[in-house]
C-alpha cells in the first residue's frame, strides 16, 4: 500500500514504485491463497482492493495535492511583443549575425532578435523593419 502511495504521489507514471506495488499486492494474494486456502485468499484479495481504493481515493480527494500545487500566478513573459519595442515599420537598423532565415539585428542601438523576409541576410548588412509576427521582427535586406 505504500508503494502504491509512493507511486501516485511521488513519482506518478509507471515507476519502480508502482511495478514494485503492482508486483506485493500479486505476492501477497498468491500467498493468502497457498498459505491460508481459498477463503483466505479471498479476504486478501478484497482487502487488497479496498487498500488500493481508499489509497488512491484519500491521495486524490485529501488536500494533500494543495502542497505540491503552485498558488502564485505568473504573469512575466519570455519576451516582450514585437508591437511592444517601440520600433516603427520602416526603422534601420544593421544584422549583426547572418539571418539564415533568423538571427540577431541592431536597430537604434539596441540587439533583438529578427526574421528576414528573404531567405538569407549576411552579417553586417544594412535590414529594413518590415512588419511584426507576435515576437518577431520580420526584416529585409535593404539593396
Amino acid at each position: 500500500m505504500l508503494l502504491l502511495l509512493v507511486e501516485i504521489v511521488l513519482l506518478p507514471g509507471v515507476s519502480v514504485a508502482g511495478i514494485g506495488a503492482i508486483i506485493s499486492y500479486a505476492i501477497a494474494i498468491y500467498k493468502g491463497y497457498t498459505d491460508f486456502g481459498s477463503e483466505g485468499g479471498w479476504i486478501i484479495l478484497i482487502a487488497a482492493i479496498i487498500s488500493a481504493i481508499a489509497t488512491i481515493a484519500i491521495a486524490v480527494k485529501g488536500n494533500f495535492w494543495q502542497r505540491f500545487s503552485l498558488k502564485d500566478n505568473i504573469d512575466s513573459r519570455s519576451q516582450t511583443p514585437a508591437e511592444e519595442l517601440n520600433i516603427e515599420r520602416g526603422a534601420k537598423g544593421e544584422s549583426i549575425t547572418r539571418l539564415a532565415p533568423s538571427g540577431k539585428v541592431i536597430i537604434d542601438g539596441k540587439v533583438f532578435e529578427a526574421r528576414s523576409i528573404d531567405k538569407y541576410i549576411d552579417q553586417h548588412s544594412e535590414i529594413e523593419v518590415m512588419d511584426f509576427e507576435n515576437f518577431t521582427i520580420i526584416v529585409r535586406k535593404v539593396e
